[in-house]
């Protein structure tokens, strides 16, 4: 099902698995990652990916490191991205300079609009944005998981009202989803998860 893994070298995928377990996370981790792939395989069935190699490694790399509270999470894992291509698939043809748009891309969640980026990089950020419209259960876990990954930088305080202003403030876009495709499919979800935790209250 999730190809891009499966066709990872083995010494590769489990580079990139320790990466995900370091540090330990509650929610940036290699589930989350096959999470977005399931998303990324959603999109590979109906509207498909132009680059979908660069897709791929852009969705398995994009959280690779990550340190709660750093601004330079993305642009780190966009550099591991490249570093990674070249030493294990330099005959593929992939282009890394897309990979590392892709992921650094990330770091501007909840701050473009659809005519701020191309139609597959709309697809990829919708894809990691998924979870909003997941399950009330899912998103609450989604919650706790960032809530615990920021516990021991941020005062819980400062964290809490930083984060209602965060999802306060995807609620009051336009649109949450820079594409058709994701737009369509969750936006009514996430809407109410997002109205549902911005009126009564964060997961303690």
């Amino acid at each position: 099902m999730h190809a891009a893994i499966l066709r990872l070298p083995e010494a590769q995928r489990a580079a990139l698995e320790a990466a995900y377990a370091t540090p330990p996370r509650a929610y940036h981790n290699f589930q989350h990652v096959l999470e977005v792939l399931r998303h990324y395989d959603t999109v590979a069935d109906g509207p498909g990916w132009y680059q979908p190699r660069e897709v791929q490694l852009a969705v398995l790399y994009h959280d690779a490191i990550y340190e709660a509270g750093r601004g330079d999470n993305e642009a780190r894992s966009a550099r591991l991205a490249q570093e990674q291509i070249a030493h294990w698939s330099p005959e593929m043809g992939i282009d890394a300079a897309r990979v590392v748009q892709l992921i650094e891309l990330t770091a501007r969640h909840g701050s473009l609009a659809p005519a701020d980026v191309d139609a597959e990089a709309a697809l990829f950020l919708d894809c990691d944005m998924a979870i909003l419209a997941a399950s009330p259960e899912a998103f609450d876990a989604y919650d706790r998981g960032i809530a615990q990954e920021y516990g021991a930088v941020v005062p819980g305080w400062i964290f809490r009202r930083k984060r209602r202003e965060f999802l306060k403030g995807l609620l009051a876009r336009e649109r949450i989803y820079l594409s058709d495709f994701f737009h369509a499919r969750l936006d009514a979800a996430a809407r109410a998860n997002l109205r549902r935790v911005t009126r009564g209250g964060l997961p303690s």
